[in-house]
């Protein structure tokens, strides 16, 4: 008996857990299909022994199910004003790419700031004024018309997305409104509303494309919710379903903290996931809720901490995506970021679908090349190139130092940075396109001011750093101008190549020797380069009579091409014209004017094609102390992107044909 009564105890115990867990279904206010689902797994598990592993993974499931923020929004900010302020206070510089953000949300607001306009015509007044004002309260933009050839003028004007006409009416009747409001715009849903309702008007009404047919006395909540229900297709189509935006730059300059600044202006929730090393699919997807541990994918994970329907989810090292056996997680984000699909995306555990259409994702990457085709193609990229020196000298002074100030406590006796010294530390102590590094110097004499201020050796009042002091605290200056310091030789060139870190100057060497005609390559060339310095030495020696290289030259030498830093893989096709002006310098016994740098691809022919990268490399041939930069002419739409205060102090030279710069580049 005693064993009896405890199975009855714990048997209500359980009858009441999960009549609780029906009625925190109920307050949920799940989408339909999902609440039908849960009461059924509910129902599953009153059959079930509540000592069995099922039991436990049907509450659990159904517990997720709850906690999922199903119809919780943040309301958007609105005030495109604020959020133009929140980028420019948060990051100096990139105009381009602020305006662009600022296009984006300005389409956004737009779109979710739309009032839907409605029509009411009716021949009473009190009725008229009484929908007017329920309609203008709920936010509607709302237009009266006393009679049928009052609304006939409104619908020639303007158009309407809903009209709710009263069915008899003078000369014009609900009829002929419905009728002349279906051809003007048959997306406009009529609704009639009358008195005198009978079963042949009412077929009447819909054959003709009425939405819905309505008796007099209306009830507020009934008309209220026939709006919202003929109002729903186009709320759906008016949300605003713009680009996922992928930030795609060297590392260090502000990719992820341009998404906190868009989340902060629009006062969403901000999540970032680093997709870095994922090669699991079941991390987007989530695993069947079959399984022991099982889980839901990282997405609607994320949105259930951030317990909003609508938050702004930074996808982070989007390039960096791994795959193994267990699937290709690449391949499960083609779902999430379509516009077109993920208003019903299924994540397996769930089993039901979420709508990911108000989740406002952003991408970043350093590299693009690294991201499958079909997934950049949901990618509106949008790229960071990097900051100039005077950008960078203007960051360090307003943004960086103050905060490693006070970082390091020393905002009572603040240090004055000098101008000179933090062109100093830029040029000195760090190459980089972002600002991390410039960062860390600075953090780094902060510190060591503070060690000094602590054992008395800085006295009250304010102290200024003199760019002597540079060398005190960081040691010996780790970068050199090899352009301005070294020495014009023959047979050495200076180019401009692409990296995920930015623009970089390289310099190409070729030397001959006595031998029987071979080409050597080394540096750690890809097949690309390879193949460039094949081309160049096949010009070379189709027009050695126009360069006046004597044949026998390449008959009686090998010659030897070479890239310095060989343990750095280097690949492109860029190289294809330095490669040709350093044999041509080595051969004609000229030498290459170091401050002159060059880049583009070479053709047998001796034609220049395009190149990418051109801004980045402009930037590293500015950094280094370059003069003169040779370019294709096809790369001119990029020249005119380059900033004015980089290309004032450049001479930019843009040709066609590989002999037009011949004696320009070598002395």
């Amino acid at each position: 008996m005693r064993i009896f009564k405890k199975e009855k105890e714990q048997m209500k115990e359980l009858a009441s857990e999960l009549d609780e867990l029906k009625e925190e279904i109920q307050k949920a206010k799940m989408p339909e299909p999902v609440e039908k689902v849960a009461l059924k797994e509910i129902e599953r598990l009153t059959k079930t022994a509540p000592s069995g592993a099922e039991y436990t993974i049907g509450i659990n499931y159904i517990d997720y199910l709850i906690s999922l923020p199903w119809n919780k929004m943040t309301d958007d900010n609105l005030d495109i004003k604020r959020a133009e302020s929140i980028l420019n206070e948060d990051h100096f510089g990139l105009t381009n790419i602020k305006d662009r953000i600022l296009e984006h949300l300005s389409v956004r607001i737009l779109k979710m700031s739309h009032q839907h306009k409605i029509l009411v015509v009716d021949d009473e007044k009190i009725t008229r004024q009484n929908l007017e004002h329920v309609f203008k309260k709920d936010g509607y933009q709302v237009n009266t018309a006393s009679n049928g050839m009052e609304a006939l003028n409104f619908l020639e004007k303007s158009a309407f997305d809903v009209i709710v006409t009263d069915l008899k009416m003078g000369k014009v009747d609900g009829m002929t409104v419905l009728e002349k409001a279906k051809n003007v715009n048959p997306s406009t849903e009529v609704i009639i509303i009358t008195g005198y309702a009978t079963v042949s008007t009412a077929i009447e009404a819909m054959k003709k494309g009425s939405y819905h047919y309505l008796t007099k006395p209306l009830k507020l909540d009934e008309i209220r919710s026939t709006i919202q229900n003929a109002l729903f297709k186009k709320k759906v189509r008016l949300e605003p379903k713009g680009p996922v935006l992928c930030f795609a730059g060297p590392p260090g300059t502000g990719k992820t903290s341009l998404g906190m600044s868009i989340a902060t202006s629009l006062e969403r929730k901000f999540v970032r996931m680093s997709l870095a090393g994922m090669k699991d699919e079941a991390e987007i997807r989530g695993h069947r809720k079959s399984y022991v541990g099982a889980l839901p994918g990282r997405i609607i994970q994320e949105i259930r901490r951030a317990e909003t329907k609508n938050p702004l989810i930074m996808l982070d090292e989007i390039d960096k995506i791994g795959r193994d056996f267990k699937g290709d997680p690449a391949a499960a984000l083609l779902e999430v970021l379509d516009p077109e699909q993920n208003s019903h995306f299924m994540d397996h555990y769930l089993d039901v679908p979420f709508d990911l259409s108000r989740v406002m994702f952003i991408a970043t990457a350093n590299a693009l090349d690294l991201i499958p085709g079909p997934l950049l193609d949901r990618l509106e990229v949008i790229t960071l190139l990097g900051y100039t020196e005077e950008e960078k000298e203007k960051i360090a002074t307003y943004y960086l130092i103050p905060k490693e100030i006070e970082e390091a406590g020393l905002s009572e006796n603040p240090p004055v940075f000098a101008s000179e010294t933090i062109h100093k530390i830029i040029r000195e102590y760090t190459r980089e396109a972002g600002l991390r590094n410039l960062k860390r110097q600075i953090a780094s004499i902060c510190r060591k001011l503070a060690r000094e201020t602590l054992s008395g050796q800085h006295k009250n009042g304010q102290y200024t750093i003199p760019p002597e002091m540079v060398e005190h605290f960081l040691g010996p200056k780790k970068f050199y101008f090899e352009v301005l310091e070294a020495k014009e030789r023959v047979g050495v060139a200076t180019g401009l190549a692409w990296t995920e870190a930015g623009g970089q100057i390289i310099f190409i060497e070729a030397a001959k020797m006595k031998g029987k005609g071979n080409l050597l390559l080394t540096g750690s060339l890809g097949d690309v380069m390879k193949e460039s310095a094949h081309a160049a030495m096949s010009y070379i020696r189709s027009h050695a009579e126009s360069l006046n290289i004597p044949d026998s030259m390449f008959e009686a030498h090998d010659i030897h091409i070479h890239v310095p830093a060989g343990a750095i893989p280097k690949d492109g096709p860029s190289a294809g014209l330095t490669i040709a002006i350093a044999l041509i310098s080595l051969i004609t016994e000229r030498s290459c004017k170091r401050n002159v740098a060059l880049t583009g691809e070479l053709t047998l022919s001796g034609r220049i094609l395009p190149v990418g990268g051109v801004k980045e490399k402009v930037l590293a041939a500015h950094r280094a102390g370059v003069k003169s930069v040779v370019f294709p002419a096809k790369n001119e739409a990029d020249i005119r992107d380059i900033p004015e205060d980089i290309s004032k102090d450049l001479k930019i030279y843009k040709i066609n044909e590989l002999e037009e710069i011949i004696d320009l580049v070598l002395n």
